[in-house]
C-alpha cells in the first residue's frame, strides 16, 4: 500500500502549467536588465543579450522547461526522463532559484541594498519561485509507503527529490551509441572550459556555476540519463577512454590565456599522482598518508639532473632519461620504504607513511651545506629548471598551430596528457589483470587473501613500488611546469594542492578502485578553491565539511563501482530474497535434516 500525497495541495495539471508559467518568467527576466551599475561582476546591464549570472539562469530556466514539457509525454522528449519524471523537474526548478536568489542576494549585498536591482531580476526571482512552488505540487516518481507513521514535511519533500531506476535502454546502432559518447564528452568539455574560463575575480559568477551545475547534474541523476551514457561507456570502454583524451586534448585549444591553461595542466598532474595514489589506495587497500613525498622525489630528481643552474649535480640528461631517472628513484625510494614497513597494517602502516612523508619534507629541507650535504639548496630549493626542448620545440616558446595559439603552459599541458595517458594504461591493465585481482583480495581481507595462497607482502609491496613510480614520472613534469621545487610544496596538508591530504581526498572524494574517480575528485579540489580565493584562510575548514557531507550521503564516492555501491548501500540490492516465516514444511525439513 502506498501514497503520493504532494508536498504543495494543488492539481497536478495546474501545477505542471505553473511549473512552466514560471519558469518562462525567469527565463524573459534575463534579457531584461538586473542591476543598473556595470560594477557588479558579468555585466547585467544589457538589454536583450543575457551576461553572467543571468546566462546560468537562462540555462537552468530552459531545461526546466524542457523537462516539465516531458509529463506530456511529448514524441522527441520522452528520451529525457527514462527514469524519474516530475523529480529533475524539481531539482532543476531549485537550480533556477538558487542561482538567481543568490544572485539577487550578492548584488544587493555588494551595491548597498535591494535598490540597486532592476525590474529583470524581479521577474526571474519571482518566476523561480513560482516555478518551485508549483514544482512541488507534481506527484512524486517513489510512493511513499502507507504503513508506519507519518512522515514529516523532511521526509515527504526527500521523497520528492527521489526517482526510480531508469529500464535497460533499446539498443541503439553501433555508430549511434559512439556519437552518444562522443556528444557527452563534447558537452562535459564544454561546461568544463565555461567553469574554469570564469575570471578568478567573479568569485559570484563561479559559485552561481557550482549551484546550477550540482543540481542539475542531480537531476540528470534522477531522470535517468546519466545511468544510460554510464551503460554505454561501460560497454565501450575503449572507445570512452579514446573520447576522453580527445577531449582533454582539445582544452588548449579553448583557451586564449596562459592562466587557464596553466589550472589545466596543474590538474593533469594532481589527477595523474591521485590515479597513482588509487593504485596504493584503492586497489590494494594500502592507507599511505606521505604519498606526496613521492612526487617530491620524482621532482627534485628531474630538477637536479636538467640543467638547472643551483643544481649540485650540474648534469643535463635529455628529458626522456630525467624521467626514467626520476621513475626509478621513487621505485627504489618505494622499495626501500614499503619493504620493512608494509607488514603493518591499518593505522600503523598509516602512521609510518606520515613519518616517511615529514621526513622527507625536512631531510631535503636540511640539505643546504650547513646542516647536511650541499644537494638540495635547502629551504630555498632549486630554481630556474630550464624549459624543456623536445624534437626541435621549445616548450617555453609561444606556438602557433593554424588559427591557434599554444602558450607555455598549453605546451606543458600536452606533454602531461601523453604522461597521464601512460598512467590511466599502467592502472587499467594492472587493475584488470590477475595482480590487479589479487590486491582487491588483498584489500577486502588480507587473512582469506593470505589462505587462498596469496603471497600479500610481495603484491603489496609491489602495489607501493608501482604508486611510487607513477608519482616520481608525474613529478618529473611538475618541476618543469613550476620552474622551481621547495620543500614547502610537499606537505602532509596545506592550501594549496597536491599534498598528502588533498591526494587522499581525491581518491576518496572520486571513487576508490576507479579509474575516472581521481580524475574528478581532483578536478574539483584543485578548481574550486583556484576560483574561490577570498575563501581561502577558510578552506581546511570547508574541506572538511565537505568530506563530512560527503561520509553521511554518499561514503562510495562521486564515481563508484559495483562493489562499494552495494558494500554501502546494502538495502538496495535487488537480489536479496524477502524473509518469510517458517512454517510448518520447513519445520519438517529441519527435523528431517537433524
Amino acid at each position: 500500500m502506498t501514497t503520493q500525497n504532494p508536498l504543495v495541495p494543488l492539481p497536478a495539471p495546474a501545477a505542471r502549467i505553473a511549473t512552466l508559467a514560471g519558469a518562462a518568467a525567469a527565463l524573459a527576466g534575463t534579457f531584461l536588465p538586473w542591476t543598473w551599475t556595470s560594477e557588479f561582476p558579468g555585466d547585467l546591464t544589457v538589454t536583450g543579450y543575457p551576461g553572467g549570472l543571468q546566462v546560468l539562469t537562462l540555462s537552468g530556466a530552459v531545461l526546466t522547461l524542457l523537462f516539465t514539457l516531458t509529463g506530456y509525454g511529448i514524441p522527441g522528449l520522452r528520451w529525457l526522463t527514462p527514469g524519474g519524471t516530475n523529480s529533475p523537474v524539481r531539482l532543476l526548478a531549485l537550480a533556477v532559484l538558487g542561482t538567481t536568489g543568490y544572485a539577487m542576494g550578492a548584488i544587493s549585498y555588494e551595491l548597498g541594498g535591494v535598490v540597486n536591482l532592476e525590474p529583470g531580476a524581479w521577474v526571474s526571482g519571482i518566476g523561480a519561485l513560482v516555478a518551485v512552488i508549483a514544482s512541488l505540487a507534481l506527484p512524486s516518481d517513489v510512493a511513499l509507503p502507507a504503513e508506519g507513521p507519518e512522515p514529516t514535511g523532511w521526509q515527504r519533500f526527500r521523497n520528492s527529490l527521489a526517482a526510480p531506476s531508469a529500464p535497460r535502454a533499446r539498443a541503439l546502432p553501433g555508430w549511434a551509441e559512439i556519437l552518444v559518447i562522443a556528444g557527452a564528452f563534447g558537452l562535459a568539455l564544454y561546461i568544463f572550459t565555461y567553469g574554469i574560463d570564469i575570471p578568478t575575480e567573479d568569485s559570484e559568477q563561479f559559485i552561481g556555476f557550482l549551484i546550477t551545475a550540482v543540481l542539475a547534474f542531480t537531476a540528470l541523476t534522477r531522470a535517468g540519463l546519466i545511468a544510460r551514457i554510464t551503460a554505454l561507456t561501460s560497454k565501450h570502454r575503449n572507445v570512452t577512454l579514446t573520447a576522453a583524451l580527445v577531449a582533454a586534448f582539445c582544452f588548449p585549444f579553448t583557451q586564449d590565456t596562459a592562466e587557464y591553461a596553466l589550472i589545466g595542466a596543474n590538474i593533469l598532474i594532481f589527477a595523474t599522482v591521485a590515479l597513482g595514489l588509487n593504485v596504493v589506495v584503492g586497489l590494494a587497500g594500502l592507507l599511505d598518508l606521505g604519498y606526496v613525498a613521492f612526487l617530491g622525489v620524482g621532482a627534485y630528481t628531474a630538477a637536479l639532473v636538467s640543467g638547472a643552474p643551483l643544481s649540485a649535480i650540474g648534469v643535463q640528461f635529455p628529458f626522456w632519461a630525467a624521467v626514467l631517472t626520476g621513475a626509478v628513484v621513487s621505485l627504489i625510494f618505494g622499495v626501500l620504504i614499503g619493504a620493512p614497513t608494509l607488514r603493518l597494517r591499518g593505522d600503523y602502516l598509516a602512521i609510518v607513511t606520515l613519518g616517511f612523508g615529514e621526513i622527507f619534507r625536512v631531510t631535503v629541507n636540511n640539505l643546504n651545506g650547513n646542516s647536511g650535504p650541499d644537494l638540495t639548496n635547502g629551504s630555498q630549493g632549486i630554481p630556474s629548471i630550464p624549459d624543456l626542448n623536445l624534437f626541435g620545440i621549445d616548450f617555453g616558446l609561444t606556438h602557433e598551430l593554424g588559427p591557434f595559439t599554444l602558450s607555455r603552459p598549453a605546451n606543458y599541458y600536452l606533454l602531461m596528457l601523453v604522461v597521464t595517458a601512460v598512467v590511466v594504461l599502467v592502472f587499467r591493465r594492472s587493475g584488470d589483470s590477475r595482480i590487479g585481482r589479487a590486491w582487491v583480495a588483498i584489500r577486502e581481507d588480507e587473512t582469506a587473501a593470505t589462505a587462498m595462497g596469496i603471497n600479500a607482502f610481495r603484491l603489496k609491496l609491489l602495489a607501493f613500488a608501482l604508486g611510487a613510480t607513477l608519482a616520481g614520472l608525474a613529478g618529473t613534469v611538475q618541476a618543469h611546469v613550476n620552474y622551481t621545487v621547495t620543500p614547502e610544496q610537499y606537505q602532509f596538508a596545506g592550501s594549496v594542492p597536491p599534498n598528502s591530504a588533498f591526494l587522499l581526498a581525491a581518491v576518496i572524494l572520486g571513487g576508490m578502485g576507479t579509474l575516472s574517480g581521481p580524475f574528478v575528485g581532483a578536478a574539483l579540489l584543485y578548481l574550486i578553491p583556484a576560483k574561490l580565493q577570498f575563501m581561502q584562510d577558510y578552506q581546511l575548514f570547508l574541506f572538511g565539511i565537505a568530506l563530512v557531507l560527503l561520509m553521511r550521503f554518499r561514503p562510495e564516492g562521486l564515481v563508484a563501482d559495483r562493489r562499494k555501491q552495494l558494500e554501502f548501500h546494502e538495502t538496495d540490492q535487488l537480489d536479496v530474497p524477502k524473509p518469510r516465516k517458517p512454517d510448518e514444511t520447513d519445520a519438517g525439513i529441519a527435523k528431517a535434516g537433524a
